[in-house]
């Protein structure tokens, strides 16, 4: 019940979302712990760095129309397989002048000639973004038309840089296509970029790379980050304005990359929460910049390295065989060990897990931990309950018979007694009063109920410290048997030790009656005990009206004859030699006879017991 229960709940959890935000811990520490995955192969970024700004800081960005045009010259002369532009130009030089009126010759109308025969050229990919407009239409933050006029492509050559936010605001995912209008730009920059490069046409319903395949729509897709922050390789934006820039080898190496433009300058808000910015016990939180992003993606598509999602049926196998184990051990082992053991395996969940992530597969850690905690939390549950009806139903059965420890040993234990009759080794005690029948004839019968009552409270003490059980009274006779219910290696001993301690009683009880009967002229309080161990059969023994849990047989018989042979031999405690050997060497004797019980044939080896080392 508690694995249905349990698979079904964290199942039901699992595919609604709820522990989505939860499995983000792993998936961040994952990344973290990993560190630099691998090395970048198919990007570059060419970064507008604080240093760029520094050498062109007399010259607004409206007016860097002519350095874009010489650092993408300069690109396509070494080869690079697509650039891309993450910079929005939504105005230019040209244009800011002519809303000013502000110069009208040659200069004023050709300023950005050059950088639009680049962008004619090809292999060019300018950003835009989608933002949202009034009463939730669409709206678009698009280059210049002018630029959009001389791409080859039109606004199919234009990618939207915007990202895709998880529910805690951190970007894991992307969406290869942010609309289903084809008359929009509607792929992301990076989707563009990759497509470009890979010579796919943008307009296909999907495209395959490597291990995955990515659909031309708004679904998310997981980014196979190659590394925390820094690890994408960067050129300075002037570093390609240099004389001769492309014969530099660094420069050079751009052959067969996919560049991308950005602007890193300090103080640009392009920067954004990824799996690297979780904080952890070791080291700060940082922050990836957009180029950043775009790149890890355009890394992804190109190199077909997909964290890839374990299939549905495996992974509730998984969850299914692990919750299976852990339910079983957990009803098997005590609380502590189960703990133990729960805790080892939301262990080894998390290790196997951090493995294949290593090897771009996502195996949910959340839903097998929650799993296995909800378990443990079950079983431990169920065994407090159960535990508490055993214990009220020992109690009820032994409570008047047994001491508390007695249930409590029997509860540790987990052995319950078989009520059908089992035989077990024990020692059985008999223990009466001496003259009870003169004493009784002297006393009014209130006093006799109140005289047993006093006696046989004081007597049943010393048996129950010794874990004997109270089998039953028999007038005002004791039977006891040690070994039953639970089971006591030293039985025998604890029997002899009952049995002196019962004498100290009664020596101690005639001080009691002298003195709450005095000048009655009552004989002596005495008792008399014997003593038997061997194998005696233990179960509910009675009618279908009423029963009892009792104990039978010869062993039974022979200790009953041993305390009427107590009167005979005129000792205070005969044991039989049985339950001498069982008791071992530190039991002190005195007499010893050879008696013949009525039921036996042979005669019975006793002794008197004297005291105990």
């Amino acid at each position: 019940m508690v694995f249905l229960l349990v698979f079904t709940g964290v199942e039901i959890a699992a595919t609604s979302g709820w522990l989505t935000t939860l499995d983000y811990f792993y998936s961040d520490l994952w990344h973290r712990l990993s560190g630099k995955r691998r090395e970048p192969q198919q990007t570059v970024i060419v970064s507008i760095d604080d240093q760029t700004l520094l050498d062109f800081k007399d010259e607004p960005l409206v007016f860097w129309g002519p350095h874009f045009a010489r650092v993408i010259d300069v690109l396509h002369r070494v080869g690079a397989k697509a650039i891309g532009v993450d910079v929005i130009f939504l105005t230019s030089a040209e244009s800011w002048l002519k809303k000013f009126k502000i110069g009208g010759n040659e200069q004023s109308r050709t300023f950005d000639l050059e950088l639009r025969r680049q962008l004619a050229a090809g292999q060019v990919v300018l950003a835009g973004q989608s933002i949202p407009g009034q009463e939730g239409k669409r709206e678009f933050l698009l280059p210049l038309d002018d630029y959009v006029f001389v791409l080859p492509g039109g606004l199919a050559d234009v990618g939207l840089a915007n990202f895709s936010y998880d529910a805690d605001g951190v970007t894991r995912h992307f969406l290869p296509s942010l609309f289903e209008d084809e008359n929009l730009p509607r792929l992301s920059l990076a989707t563009l970029l990759a497509v470009q490069a890979a010579g796919l046409p943008p307009e296909a319903g999907g495209w395959s790379w490597g291990h995955g395949e990515v659909l031309n729509a708004p679904k998310d897709c997981t980014i196979g980050f190659v590394g925390p922050p820094q690890t994408i390789p960067r050129i300075s934006f002037r570093q390609l304005l240099q004389p001769d820039a492309q014969k530099e080898l660094d420069i050079l190496s751009l052959k067969d990359k996919v560049i991308i433009i950005s602007a890193e300058y300090s103080g640009n808000q392009d920067v954004h929460l990824t799996p690297y910015a979780r904080g952890f016990l070791w080291g700060g939180a940082s922050l990836m910049t957009g180029a950043e992003v775009h790149a890890n993606i355009v890394e992804t598509l190109l190199s077909g390295q997909f964290p890839r999602v374990i299939p549905s049926w495996l992974r509730l196998l998984y969850l299914a065989g692990l919750l299976a184990l852990a339910t079983g051990i957990f009803s098997f082992f005590s609380p502590w060990k189960a703990l133990g053991v729960g805790v080892a395996l939301a262990v080894v969940t998390m290790v196997f897990s951090f493995l294949l992530f290593r090897h771009d597969w996502i195996l949910p850690v959340i839903n097998v931990q929650l799993a296995l905690s909800l378990s443990y939390l079950g079983i431990l549950g169920f065994r407090l309950t159960g535990e508490e009806r055993q214990r009220t139903y020992l109690q009820k059965l032994f409570g008047r018979y047994v001491s508390e420890e007695v249930v409590e040993k029997l509860l540790s234990t987990g052995r319950i007694p078989d009520l059908g009759g089992e035989e077990l080794p024990v020692a059985v005690l008999f223990s009466d009063i001496r003259n009870f029948t003169t004493i009784s004839e002297q006393l009014r019968p209130a006093e006799v109920v109140e005289m047993l009552n006093v006696y046989l409270s004081r007597a049943c003490e010393p048996i129950l410290e010794q874990g004997g059980t109270i089998d039953k009274f028999i007038g005002d006779a004791i039977m006891a048997v040690f070994g039953s219910p639970v089971p006591y290696p030293d039985h025998a001993r604890r029997a002899c030790r009952a049995a002196l301690a019962l004498t100290k009683i009664a020596a101690d009880f005639r001080a009691w009656m002298e003195t709450r009967f005095p000048d009655r002229h009552l004989p002596e309080f005495k008792i008399g005990v014997g003593i038997h161990s061997g194998a005696a059969v233990i179960g509910n023994i009675g009618s279908p009206r009423r029963t009892e849990f009792t104990a039978i047989g010869d062993t039974v018989n022979a200790a009953s004859r041993l305390e009427g042979q107590s009167k005979t031999l005129g000792w205070t405690i005969v044991v039989s030699a049985d339950t001498v050997r069982a008791a071992g060497s530190e039991v002190v004797t005195g007499r010893q006879a050879e008696v013949q019980v009525k039921g036996r044939t042979e005669p019975l080896e006793v002794f008197e017991l004297v005291d105990f080392n």
